[in-house]
């Protein structure tokens, strides 16, 4: 019997919201809604989905997805995109544990068997960064992302413009030739000041520059892409293929939808085939938990413009637990050689501990955006 038959949320640290839904036959599938200092509001939002799916065919995934996400007059945004993604995921998660395969098995099967990592580090001095940098290298990895800067002013000074420059000069030097790195701007520039910084940046050969304008200034991106030779990126702040169409159209490189907001598994896979249109490729945003890095390797796994996949273990953001602390077996999301082999197992290939998700949910957590300000008092993008 695969009727739904109940829908929980664990608030957990450092900053996840988890769903749990079992089926009338004891079939349990996992979920990740985590939408970062806003989890409470989504956890809200699950449960008034709940109403949907309970006493429904868990088996029907499109269905559902079509009824939540367009079962209302008022409908999208991060929160609701966020809830129908972590109950999406679960759907497929019992999915694949019904047919006794992995869910990239149900999307068509494989098209490749290992997908490349990437891991964020910090650092606001050069030497701190070629110190993170180093440590990654030694983990293995061959990829790394680093923010441009901290906060920026509205137009960009002489000593700001250095400090990024100086910042990716020392990530170059520590990677050299053979390695990459990603340019996260964050939203946290003018266009202005994107465009006049991107040049410079160029002989450092980045991977990709990520959210030059922020996504309410979308309009804006073509002007940026234009302005560089670099493959841009952006998306981790898009939730549907509607919103994704015009910067595909403005000429990004590297679409980064994230699997707990963007709809989940059932989302995304229709925002890839349409990035394929494009010839843009794949880098799903995950700065969070396991689960939601099982759904985007299950993703990539199936989908042939995959290029790597963001995780982060070892984030300053993950204070009072890691990655991987809410799994019974760690080694499906090991990496090896900067690279996770082809998850296995049924389901989104991970097994989630119980008995540790609700303990913690006990603790529950309070994670919250930073908040910043310039010299003369006004908001600054963080």
């Amino acid at each position: 019997m695969t009727t739904i038959a109940r829908i929980e949320t664990f608030l957990v640290a450092p900053r996840w919201l988890f769903v749990r839904v079992e089926t009338g036959s004891g079939v349990v599938g996992w979920g990740e809604a985590t939408c970062e200092g806003r989890s409470e509001t989504v956890r809200a939002a699950v449960d008034q989905l709940a109403e949907l799916l309970i006493g429904r065919d868990a088996l029907r995934i499109e269905d559902h997805w079509q009824v939540m996400t367009k079962g209302s007059f008022y409908r999208g945004g991060p929160i609701l995109a966020s809830a129908v993604a972590g109950l999406d995921q679960a759907l497929w998660d019992i999915a694949g544990k019904h047919y006794g395969a992995p869910v990239h098995q149900l999307l068509g099967g494989p098209v490749r068997d290992r997908i490349r990592v990437y891991g964020w580090v910090g650092g606001d001095e050069p030497s701190e960064v070629r110190d993170h940098i180093a440590a990654q290298v030694e983990a293995g990895l061959t990829a790394v992302k680093m923010n441009a800067s901290g906060k920026m002013s509205p137009v960009a000074s002489v000593a700001e413009l250095d400090g990024v420059v100086a910042r990716v000069a020392a990530a170059r030097e520590v990677l050299g030739e053979h390695r990459d790195v990603a340019i996260d701007f964050h939203g946290r520039f003018t266009l202005a000041s994107a465009r006049r910084v991107a040049p410079l940046l160029e002989p450092f050969r980045p991977f990709f520059l990520e959210e030059p304008v922020v996504p309410e200034n979308s309009h804006l991106i073509g002007d940026f892409v234009r302005s560089t030779t670099t493959p841009v990126s952006t998306g981790e702040r898009l939730y549907s293929r509607q919103e994704f169409l015009p910067v595909f159209q403005a000429g990004i490189a590297v679409a980064q939808p994230d699997l707990s907001h963007a709809g989940g598994i059932t989302e995304v896979r229709k925002i890839a085939a349409l990035a394929e249109v494009y010839d843009v490729q794949l880098a799903p945003h995950c700065p969070l938990g396991p689960i939601a890095l099982a759904a985007c390797l299950q993703v990539g796994f199936a989908t042939p413009n995959y290029l790597i996949q963001e995780q982060s273990v070892g984030i300053h953001y993950n204070l009072g637990a890691e990655v991987l602390d809410y799994c019974l077996d760690k080694t499906p999301l090991a990496f090896v050689d900067g690279y996770v082999e082809r998850l296995a197992g049924p389901g989104l290939g991970i097994e989630i501990d119980e008995s540790a998700v609700r303990a913690a949910d006990q603790r529950g957590h309070a994670w919250r955006s930073p908040m910043w300000r310039h010299r003369d008092g006004s908001y600054a993008e963080w």
